[in-house]
């Protein structure tokens, strides 16, 4: 499909320059701490990957190019990507995630369902190739897996587990908007989680009405998702204020977050909010707009992991190393801290390696 594929191309170049910018602020320094003492760090890529691309309810090239950009602008040399077959097929692999792997050089390419993908990546089979680390989303027996993995030492960023999203708005929001925008991240499955949050009563009524009439336009498996996110996983809160909406988004710490409030407070707003996977402003910038091609990250942290944790981007393939340099006098001079250090915490070798060198 010409189209499906200058799509993917679009969405690669937005993500390749989000990604290569990224790549330029990471870039090696030191600094002098003190006369004769330099200190600093250089950046180099992971030496291996895997990229775990779902395809248990439906196929997903976005995962692929949403995680093969970010390795492949950090230069990491041994790239793995595994995908299970098409959900309803007779075992092939989505033609589109391929496509996404020949633009980005990608070959290293297995089929095979999530859990067992999952631990091939981390002991190696006589076919798939050992990594050091792997990311990427799945259901919840493939983060188990990912989980178990880390004890025989493959790395993980984060779980990435059932999407979630927060809309915060007020009276301004374009109503047929708000439902829609409300609805992407709520058709994912009947273990999404959307909440909408606002300081309008009258607003919640709207899009309630909204919503209904949105949801009769959606296929029944999808309807049924929205109902369960929006209903039982998710819901609407009705806030005194705009900063009582930020307590409450920073609290959830949602993975996509987006924020529809009057053009005098918006920069007020986000600002505030810092517990979130993404933030996207104002109505021209849905979800699905951010999932496929904006060229942020859209592998995002869920479940509360926004508090500590971020989307997958180039740092994720990137390590950094610390680099020390002292001269003769530096280390003199910081002989007497070392000894007194050392000795306090009772390691003679470490004090004997500084004494040794200044005895008289």
């Amino acid at each position: 499909d010409p189209a499906l594929e200058n799509a993917i191309v679009d969405a690669i170049s937005h993500l390749r320059a989000f990604n290569e910018q990224l790549l330029e602020r990471a870039s090696d320094w030191q600094m002098e701490i003190e006369n004769g003492l330099t200190a600093g760090e250089k950046i180099t890529p992971i030496s291996s990957v895997g990229l775990f691309v779902p395809s248990g309810k439906a196929s997903y090239p976005s995962v692929a190019y949403q995680l093969g950009v970010p390795a492949v602008v950090a230069g990491v040399k041994n790239i793995c990507l595994v995908v299970p077959p098409v959900p309803g097929g007779n075992g092939e692999v989505d033609p589109a995630v391929l496509v996404v792997c020949r633009l980005l050089g990608i070959t290293n390419v297995f089929r095979i369902n999530g859990p067992a993908g999952i631990a091939a990546l981390g002991f190696g089979t006589e076919t798939i190739p050992k990594v050091r680390k792997v990311v990427g989303p799945g259901s919840p027996a493939v983060t188990l897996a990912q989980v178990e993995m880390q004890r025989h030492g493959l790395a993980t960023m984060m779980l990435l587990g059932p999407t979630e999203s927060l809309v915060l708005a007020d009276h301004t929001a374009h109503v047929g908007r708000l439902a829609s925008d409300l609805l992407i991240e709520a058709e994912h499955g009947t273990d999404s989680s959307v909440v909408f949050v606002t300081n309008s009563e009258a607003l919640i009524d709207a899009v309630e009405e909204e919503l209904q009439i949105q949801l009769a336009d959606l296929p029944p498996v999808r309807a049924e998702a929205c109902r369960a996110s929006l209903g039982p996983n998710g819901g609407a809160v009705l806030v005194a204020s705009l900063n009582e909406a930020v307590d409450v988004a920073n609290m959830y710490a949602p993975e996509h977050c987006q924020v529809a409030v009057d053009a005098q407070y918006e920069d007020q707003v986000v600002d505030a909010i810092i517990n979130a996977g993404e933030i996207l402003i104002g109505q021209h910038t849905p979800f699905s707009a951010g999932n496929f091609l904006i060229g942020c990250p859209a592998s995002l942290p869920t479940s509360g992991f926004a508090h500590v944790s971020s989307g997958i981007t180039v740092d994720t393939f990137l390590k950094r190393t610390a680099i020390a340099r002292a001269n003769e006098p530096a280390l003199r001079r910081m002989s007497e801290s070392i000894i007194t250090l050392a000795d306090h915490e009772g390691f003679p070798a470490h004090s004997n390696a500084i004494r040794r060198r200044f005895q008289a």
